[in-house]
Parts: C-alpha cells; sequence; structure tokens
C-alpha cells in the first residue's frame, strides 16, 4: 500500500464532531470525512507522522510535520489530538508513600488533583530524553510530567530517586 501525505498546503483539515476532522485536497475536489487523527509515534513524535484513519480504521493519509499546515488546519488538527490524548501533567508531587514496593502518590496535575498507585516503578515510570516523564499507575490511567527539573525541590525530591 503506498502511503499518501500531506506536507503542507495541498489540503484543508477541518473540525467534524471534537476528535474526527474532515480533509478536503485542493486541486482534486476529493473531501474525506470523518477522519480519527492518531500519533504513530505518540511518545516521541507529538507533532511529527499523524496518521488520518477512516472509520473501518484504514490509514487515508499522513500529516509529516504538524507545523507545516495552513494555521487553520494546525490548530484544528492539534485540538483533535489533544481531546484523543488527553493526558494529566503534573505539576507538583503532594504526597508520596511506599507499601509492600506499591508507591501511593498524591500530585497536583493541570487538571486537579489525582491519587494514584504504582505497582512496578521501575516499569511504570519511564524517564525520556528531553527532559519529560511518563507515569502509567496502577489503572493504565497515563500522567506526564513536561519537565521535571522546572518542578519544585521537594517535588523533585519525591520522584528523582524512583527514575
Amino acid at each position: 500500500m503506498e502511503h499518501r501525505y500531506i506536507d503542507s498546503t495541498e489540503a484543508r483539515i477541518t473540525e467534524n464532531d471534537g476528535i474526527f476532522v474532515d480533509v478536503e485536497f485542493y486541486g482534486s475536489n476529493e473531501v474525506l470525512f470523518e477522519l480519527e487523527p492518531r500519533r504513530l509515534f505518540p511518545v516521541s513524535g507529538l507533532d511529527k507522522y499523524i496518521t488520518l484513519l477512516d472509520s473501518e480504521g484504514v490509514e487515508q493519509a499522513i500529516v509529516r510535520d504538524i507545523s507545516r499546515l495552513l494555521p487553520e488546519s494546525r490548530e484544528v488538527l492539534a485540538h483533535s489530538l489533544a481531546e484523543y490524548y488527553m493526558i494529566p501533567r503534573i505539576v507538583r508531587f503532594v504526597k508520596m508513600s511506599e507499601n509492600f514496593k506499591i508507591w501511593m502518590w498524591t500530585v497536583d496535575t493541570d487538571r486537579g488533583r489525582y491519587t494514584f498507585e504504582v505497582r512496578n516503578h521501575a516499569v511504570s515510570v519511564k524517564p525520556l530524553y528531553d527532559g519529560r516523564v511518563l507515569i502509567k499507575d496502577a489503572n493504565d490511567n497515563r500522567y506526564e510530567i513536561p519537565d521535571v527539573y522546572a518542578m519544585d525541590k521537594r517535588s523533585q525530591r519525591m520522584i528523582l530517586p524512583n527514575l
């Protein structure tokens, strides 16, 4: 199967009910409706290589780089991805305890306060090359620390020994 790429201004992407988008290709008058944007590299490529899937889950096109799209299309696609990949961002650690190698964390996020368990921190806490940290709790909920070194010193002391 040959991939169809959207590189810059050859298409317009418009919103269609929250996480879905429509794509109108200039020059061919072709319009694709109700496509679901998904990141091909959800951890490392937040704004690059976004696949657009139809209702059957079949890839219809790939956006190589969101930053190269028209401003309106870029905004629509970014909003759709933000809705789909809604991950609370941890801004501060409030409390941390450990009992039988199960960590209980209370954190403040950009979406409010959460308390959750981390059962195997070696697997569930992933530091990334760019300073971000991804955390998966015991219920498979995901959290992100955008920059562990930008957090307050108390929060750093709580998380850094566990990385």
